[in-house]
């Protein structure tokens, strides 16, 4: 007979996102218990850079969530301290033409009237803040709310702060349901777990969770890989990226899509990102990604053309088509509740998400408009899933 266990909430999901949902799930007096089919930060967030970004969301849902998130991040970093590696470096954005300087600070105008710090930085200044950053840069913005954690670190420590049960290796086959169609828990590969509320932090597989329990949700899988150098001295020192990304962010093409993306680590490697494509599953390598990447980051800091790049490895970020995540109850199955289509800034929304959740969980005030999160904006459509694969 297959084992039942009972708790108040099952977090589907060890990611980042599964793991600020059970983190303030269970400080809001919860029993929680989290489920993975492989280890924590075993999808998207072991494959991520760890960013806590405002500086590429424009104003709006988005933003609110990550100016929240940001002052929670800053709340666990001080509780944590050095065992996520949180580092404050401030992001620093900037434009090779006049041009696109203007647009950048059109765009960094509109960010500070919603509560974002910037600050304009001129051609020289580039330099004292960047010394090693190309010459004949028009200029740039200066964002220091953006930071950085080490993913993996951080999605662990979490899940051990708040004290759930973890259930790693199980893969989540069915959602189970009372008969007038409310949430009673999951089924896993070991056994059943039953609770009177699942939330679903599958991340990019998601869609796949949502199927299972009867619903429409159109997450996709949006393909990006990392370049990592050998380690140096600390030669970068902000998270830097060019203007273009964030319209690279927003896009919805398909293609191939590549945006210079360079920053430092704590333990000398340095990250160089971001391309995007929509490619399903497929993890095999691309030249074409990892030549734009290498192209993009030596036209930002010429000394990185004679740097060793160790290894690439790709990731996928869960992707909706209106690029907000899914946040809070479903109202077509009482009890289920989802956290995910953060794309690629889910490690950066994580604690803001994880708060939502745990007051729809307790019936709070959330702290945020939930209305832009609705999991069921995009209608019926098909309940099936989406990677023909294995539930986290």
């Amino acid at each position: 007979m297959a084992k039942r266990l009972t708790c108040d909430v099952v977090v589907v999901g060890a990611g980042m996102v599964g793991a600020a949902c059970a983190l303030y799930a269970a400080r809001s007096g919860l029993d929680v218990r989290v489920v993975d089919r492989g280890p924590v930060a075993g999808g998207t967030t072991g494959a991520g850079e760890g960013n806590l970004l405002v500086s590429d969301k424009e104003p709006g849902p988005e933003l609110e969530l990550a100016l929240l998130s940001a002052r929670l991040w800053a709340e666990l970093a001080d509780e944590l301290g050095a065992a996520v590696e949180y580092e404050p470096k401030g992001g620093l954005v900037v434009a090779s033409t006049p041009g696109a300087l203007g647009a950048l600070l059109a765009f960094a105008e509109a960010q500070q009237a919603a509560g974002v710090m910037a600050g304009p930085v001129g051609e020289d200044e580039l330099r004292e803040l960047e010394p090693h950053v190309a010459p004949g840069m028009a200029g740039g913005v200066h964002y220091p709310q953006d930071a950085q954690v080490m993913p993996a670190l951080a999605a662990a420590h979490l899940i051990r702060a708040c004290g759930a049960r973890l259930h790693t290796g199980r893969t989540v086959t069915g959602v189970l349901r009372t008969a007038d169609g409310a949430v009673l828990g999951v089924r896993t590969d070991h056994g059943e777990i039953h609770a009177p509320a699942v939330v679903n932090a599958a991340g990019t597989w998601g869609g796949d969770l949502a199927a299972l329990a009867g619903v429409h949700l159109p997450v996709l899988p949006r393909r990006g890989f990392v370049l990592v150098t050998e380690p140096l001295p600390r030669m970068v020192r902000h998270k830097v990226y060019a203007a273009d990304y964030v319209a690279d962010v927003a896009s919805d093409s398909a293609a191939l899509r590549a945006s210079p993306v360079v920053e430092g680590t704590a333990a000398g490697p340095v990250l160089i990102g971001a391309t995007r494509e929509r490619v399903g599953f497929d993890r095999s390598l691309s030249l074409p990604a990892v030549r734009a990447l290498a192209a993009g980051a030596i036209g930002l800091f010429p000394f990185l053309e004679q740097v060793r790049a160790l290894r690439t490895y790709a990731g996928f970020r869960p992707y909706l088509p209106d690029h907000l995540p899914a946040i809070g109850p479903d109202p077509r199955v009482p009890g289920l509740y989802h956290a995910c289509g953060h794309e690629g800034a889910g490690i950066g929304l994580a604690t803001g998400t994880g708060q939502l959740i745990a007051q729809a969980l307790t019936g709070k005030t959330a702290d945020l408009d939930p209305e832009p999160f609705r999991p069921d904006r995009f209608g019926t459509g098909e309940a099936r899933p989406a990677s023909g694969g294995d539930i986290p």
